[in-house]
């Protein structure tokens, strides 16, 4: 399982021209499910991401978490986090978990945020999204469980 989280000012996703989701100050999770990952792998990361100090506290250091800031969290699925582009120019995406996996994981990861008390939005799984951000720092920070 690979997330990369960006600390945002705020995010949204469209769909169709049509606003899905959006979030004020928080975390941007890009969500990519491996063929392997597991439930037990979700909740190990959505731990961690509830509790990773990332957030500025009043001295300007990294010390707080998204929790600690009750900041929010717009979780958008994908899977061309595992690209495997060692070989070729095209992408290989064999260790992605397949599409009816990966949505049951994502949706998985979405309860346990909201189950460690974080508000959750989601984009649409599967869909051609537009995903917006104004980021903050920037911070990303690349998690793999």
């Amino acid at each position: 399982m690979r997330a990369i989280l960006q600390r945002v000012f705020s995010a949204s996703v469209e769909v169709d021209g049509q606003l899905i989701s959006k979030i004020g100050a928080g975390l941007l999770i890009l969500l990519g499910i491996g063929e392997f990952d597991d439930p037990g792998k979700v909740l190990s990361m959505a731990k961690k991401i509830s509790e990773l100090r990332i957030f500025s506290d009043e001295n300007g250091k990294m010390n707080l978490s998204v929790s600690q800031t009750q900041g929010e969290i717009l979780l958008v699925s994908q899977f061309t986090l595992y690209a495997n582009c060692t070989r070729g120019r095209r992408p290989d995406f064999t260790h992605a978990a397949k599409p009816i996996m990966a949505k049951n994981l994502c949706d998985t990861m979405q309860k346990e945020l909201m189950a460690l008390g974080l508000k959750v939005k989601t984009g649409v799984f599967g869909a051609d999204m537009k995903v917006n951000m104004q980021g903050d720092g920037p911070v990303s920070i690349i998690l793999e469980i």
